[in-house]
């Protein structure tokens, strides 16, 4: 077997071309009180139905990985297209920092005390069930163990580095 290296591709390169995908958009947080902390996030999916799982993608800088690590439980929210504003807010554009980022908005909790938005078309409270550690972000593998459904309406989407409605 030959000892040939992959070549990989340039990382600004890779980068400007996933900004093609259209993706939904979800805060992801942990935590209580002054210890909240949440972040935008774009990369999520269901892994599984039976049992409900979903992982998500975090960069392994991030503080809310860092909180996620200790709470061991987590919420997704789901935003509709009229929560521009806060996706905006929990991207870190702003200056808001850790539970800064939460003013402003009714948030609830469910099964693991994880902070839920209110107002969220979907929400999901997770417990972690493996992290996996791979180049620049970790995967979240998480066991849905309660959920919310929230008003049918149009979801906050983003491509191009823009969000936008997706009905």
């Amino acid at each position: 077997m030959s000892d040939r290296r992959l070549r990989h591709a340039d990382s600004a390169a890779f980068r400007h071309a996933m900004r093609a995908l259209s993706s939904g958009v979800a805060i992801i947080a942990c935590g209580e009180g002054e210890a909240r902390v949440g972040c935008t996030i774009t990369s999520l999916a269901s892994l599984s139905l039976a049992p409900p799982t979903l992982f998500v993608c975090l960069a392994r800088s991030s503080t809310t990985l860092a909180g996620l690590r200790e709470e061991r439980a987590f919420s997704i929210s789901l935003l509709a297209a009229r929560h521009e504003a806060l996706a905006h807010r929990f991207s870190g554009h702003g200056g808001a920092h850790g539970a800064r980022r939460f003013d402003g908005a009714q948030w609830i909790t469910l099964s693991t005390g994880a902070p839920v938005l209110a107002d969220a078309i979907a929400a999901f409270d997770c417990v972690v069930e493996e992290l996996i550690e791979r180049h620049s972000h970790a995967i979240i593998l998480g066991a849905v163990v309660s959920l919310r459904e929230g008003a049918a309406e149009p979801a906050l989407a983003h491509r191009q580095g823009d969000y936008s409605a997706l009905a």
